[in-house]
C-alpha cells in the first residue's frame, strides 16, 4: 500500500474512533442529566406537596371534624398566579373531592381563579354553587335549605340536557331565596355547597367553608361530602 495511502486510512481510522468515543460521553452525559432531572423533579413535587397542604395551625384547629368520615381540608392556590409555575397540572387551584388531589383533570370539582370560586371545567361536566353564608360546617346537612335542592337534582343523562344545565348555571338562577351559579366570589368565613357532576368519573355533594386566605392568594377550606351519587354516564 502506498504510503499516502496508508496515512489517510491511519487518520480516518482515528477519526472514527474519536467520534464514537464522543458519542459514547455524550449519551453517558444526557443519561446522567436525566437521572438528576428526574431527581430535582421528584424533590420539586416533594416541596409542591409541603406547599399545597393547610397549615398546621389550620388542622389542629379542625382535628375533632377532620375525624369523621368524609372529610378533609384543602388549599387552593389562584389559577392566574401558579398555573404553569408549579409541577403539578392546573398550579393547585383545583381540587377533587372524589380523588382528592389537586392535580387538574382527575374529576376536578372546585377551582380558584380571579377570586372567583368555580365549577365544571370540561366537556359537558358541570354543577351548581351556592353560598350558605358564615354557618358551623358541621351544622350543614343535605336538608339544609339552599343545599336540599341540589342533594334532589336529578342529573341528565343526554349531553343536550348538561349543556342545557352548563348554560344554566352559567347564567345563574334563584330559587327559595339562594343564587345558583358555576362561580360565586370566594368569600372568607363563609360556607359553600357545590354539587359537581363529572361524567364518568364521579357525583358529589360537598358543603365547604373557606377558613383562610393567605397573602398569596391562596385559599383554605374545610369540607364535607354529603352525598355522593352513582357515577353519571351520557347516553353515546
Amino acid at each position: 500500500m502506498p504510503r499516502s495511502r496508508w496515512f489517510t486510512s491511519f487518520l480516518v481510522s482515528i477519526l472514527i474512533f474519536g467520534v464514537s468515543i464522543g458519542a459514547s460521553r455524550q449519551l453517558q452525559d444526557r443519561s446522567e442529566l436525566q437521572a438528576k432531572m428526574e431527581s430535582l423533579r421528584a424533590q420539586i413535587q416533594a416541596k409542591e406537596k409541603v406547599f399545597l397542604a393547610p397549615s398546621a395551625e389550620d388542622l389542629n384547629a379542625f382535628a375533632r371534624f377532620l375525624e369523621q368520615p368524609d372529610t378533609g381540608m384543602s388549599r387552593l392556590m389562584p389559577r392566574e398566579k401558579y398555573d404553569g409555575k408549579l409541577l403539578i397540572r392546573g398550579g393547585g387551584a383545583y381540587y377533587s373531592f372524589a380523588k382528592l388531589t389537586n392535580e387538574y383533570g382527575a374529576g376536578s370539582d372546585i377551582g380558584l381563579e380571579q377570586g372567583q370560586i368555580r365549577v365544571g371545567f370540561a366537556g359537558a361536566n358541570f354543577g351548581f354553587l351556592t353560598s350558605l353564608g358564615d354557618l358551623a360546617i358541621d351544622s350543614v346537612t343535605a336538608e339544609n335549605p339552599g343545599v336540599s335542592l341540589l342533594a334532589e337534582f336529578k342529573t341528565p343523562s343526554t349531553e343536550p340536557d348538561a349543556r342545557e344545565q352548563q348554560r344554566r348555571t352559567g347564567s345563574g338562577f334563584e330559587a327559595d331565596g339562594f343564587r345558583y351559579r358555576s362561580f360565586l366570589p370566594a368569600m372568607l368565613n363563609t360556607c359553600y355547597a357545590v354539587r359537581s357532576i363529572n361524567y364518568l368519573v364521579s357525583d358529589v355533594l360537598v358543603v365547604f367553608r373557606v377558613t383562610r386566605q393567605d397573602s398569596d392568594g391562596s385559599l383554605t377550606l374545610v369540607w364535607k361530602i354529603l352525598k355522593k351519587f352513582p357515577v353519571p354516564q351520557l347516553a353515546q
